[in-house]
């Protein structure tokens, strides 16, 4: 019989339900933009970035997705994903702003800006959980 506490699973399925959510966020965020989508066109001409910003926008997201999903990655996705992500709440800061006017005169109420923000916090968690995975701070590759 071992007396040796065992880990907490908890902490480890927090991190997997982020990195899922996240994950498919950005994969389909990624595939929108990349298929070119009317609304990532008019995002990123607003911007005056449009096309290359969008595509590389789109595959940094679809980059971010599958390493979050590796577990020998995800730390290394979620650090990824907070890069993405803070463009896009800076972008939305200056020239987006919160609540995005679409190309057919609607707007989006700020959905945009507050999932950014969840994205934002999420991907701080799984870092934060995964920070032993991290390159040049991380001290091995926990589970």
């Amino acid at each position: 019989m071992s007396t040796t506490p065992q880990p907490s699973k908890g902490p480890l399925i927090t991190s997997w339900v982020l990195q899922i959510a996240i994950a498919v966020v950005f994969a389909l965020a990624g595939f929108s933009k990349l298929s070119g989508a009317p609304e990532s066109i008019h995002i990123f001409e607003t911007l005056g970035m449009e096309p290359w910003g969008r595509h590389a926008t789109g595959l940094a997201e679809i980059a971010a997705a599958v390493l979050l999903v590796v577990p020998k990655t995800a730390a290394v996705g979620a650090l990824l994903s907070l890069l993405v992500i803070t463009g896009a709440i800076g972008s939305h800061m200056t020239k987006l702003g919160i609540n995005v006017t679409m190309p057919d005169g609607t707007e989006d109420g700020g959905t945009m800006f507050g999932m950014a923000l969840a994205i934002f916090l999420a991907s701080i968690v799984v870092m934060f959980l995964r920070r032993a995975q991290l390159p040049l701070i991380g001290r091995g590759t926990p589970r």
